[in-house]
């Protein structure tokens, strides 16, 4: 039977990835590079509940409280737990991350009203980076690349070059859709080829549970498709609902989270029109659409 529960992967001897299943909506992964002396952490979690299950499962391997947080991304579900490790942590972000997590506030909240998030601080981070930065976490070197504007304006991938381990952050969803409105469909697929560069033959992805290189030729096959379906609905006229509703998920329905295909329409259709990448859509345009092509409900946030 598939884990219900969170649970560790040690991937190298100072390496361990906290994966959260099913992987769905507000279900992240996080992880964490210790030497018994210092520890780096990769993300935190969507509540307060989550984010302690977090510390107590990192602190179960023997590794200290980290003294540096990274986070991938601004998303809630990546950010929400920042406040439960300072402020004996510094937190990590590239420059955009940061502009992001204190612009949307309690961003969650705002989309999940009746979920119970606990006590939550929104915490952005103090230390910020534009292209590339080095940390260490002991004698291992963690290596923070901005892949320009990709699943948002301010990913931060993870780099071990030593264990040959990357934390893609929401660059990649195994087993579940790819998510663009607030970034790019161009710049995602620009991000793949950064990431294949690396040579890392282990991916920890932003949700889902931990694979290889072949997890970035089926995240492009999708994004292709979503592309191809854009330029056909584009040119007719459709809106990205409508296009949605006729094209379906196609050779895609075994992923989570299909309705994010008319997310993902709205932001190629943008792209279309020559918008620049990144730049806002109708949050409740999009999230409306979900709806409907969720049957009518609204996405749940699953945490």
């Amino acid at each position: 039977m598939p884990a219900t529960d969170p649970y560790l992967v040690q991937l190298a001897p100072a390496v361990h990835a906290y994966i959260q299943p099913d992987g769905g909506w507000c279900l992240n992964n996080a992880g964490f590079v210790s030497d018994g002396a210092s520890t780096l952490l990769v993300d935190t979690a969507a509540t307060e509940r989550r984010a302690h299950a977090l510390r107590e499962a990192l602190l179960t391997t023997g590794a200290p409280l980290p003294r540096t947080v990274v986070n991938t991304h601004h998303h809630g579900d990546h950010t929400y737990g920042n406040s439960v490790f300072v402020p004996g942590a510094t937190i990590v972000g590239h420059d955009t991350c940061r502009a992001e997590v204190l612009a949307a506030g309690l961003q969650l909240h705002l989309v999940w009203p009746d979920n119970d998030f606990g006590d939550i601080t929104v915490t952005a981070p103090t230390l910020t980076y534009s292209e590339r930065l080095t940390l260490h976490a002991g004698g291992t070197e963690v290596r923070l690349i901005h892949p320009g504007v990709a699943h948002t304006t301010g990913d931060s991938i993870v780099h071990l070059p030593e264990y040959g381990v990357v934390f893609t952050g929401d660059l990649v969803f195994q087993g579940g859709t790819p998510f663009l409105p607030m970034g790019s469909l161009s710049g995602s697929l620009r991000a793949l080829g950064l990431l294949r560069s690396l040579g890392a033959d282990t991916v920890v992805p932003g949700h889902g549970p931990v694979t290889d290189p072949s997890a970035y030729d089926a995240t492009e096959s999708y994004l292709r498709y979503v592309a191809e379906v854009a330029e056909a609905g584009h040119a007719q006229g459709r809106t990205p609902l409508e296009t949605a509703r006729e094209a379906g998920p196609g050779p895609f329905g075994g992923l989570r989270e299909s309705e994010r295909l008319v997310a993902n329409l709205h932001r190629a259709y943008a792209e279309l029109d020559g918008a620049p990448e990144g730049s806002p859509l109708d949050p409740l345009l999009v999230f409306g659409d979900m709806a409907v092509m969720n049957g009518g409900k609204p996405v749940a946030c699953h945490a």
